[in-house]
């Protein structure tokens, strides 16, 4: 019995090593993998905020750019009423609505100032 018993120890302690083994394995290959998705996750938020860099800059220059519009428009507006005033016939209608609201406006304060 003494080598049977022997035997059975020696058994259950060659699973018990064969199972450490193949867990040592997957523990390994857990952290390999937890590694690279680490660097993956670094990898993509350097992107991410690269991106966002991008955007703020490309937000700034649509800003800076409907800024211009804008002042561009106001410009060719001055410039029709002033091809209007100097007897063009093309925006003199424009031209005129805009003094009459004007006119109109000027008397709306003239009344609020006799009051």
């Amino acid at each position: 019995m003494g080598f049977l018993n022997w035997y059975l120890n020696f058994v259950q302690l060659s699973i018990v090593l064969y199972k450490m083994s193949n867990l040592i394995k997957v523990v390994g290959a857990l952290e390999h993998k937890i590694s690279e998705l680490l660097e993956k996750y670094e990898y993509v938020k350097q992107q991410n905020d690269d991106l966002t860099t991008k955007v703020k800059a490309l937000d700034t220059a649509s800003a800076m750019k409907s800024d211009q519009l804008r002042q561009w428009e106001e410009k060719f507006s001055a410039l029709k009423n002033a091809n209007a005033m100097l007897g063009s016939d093309k925006y003199k209608r424009e031209t005129k609505l805009k003094i009459n609201a004007l006119v109109r406006d000027i008397d709306m304060c003239i009344a609020q100032l006799s009051e």
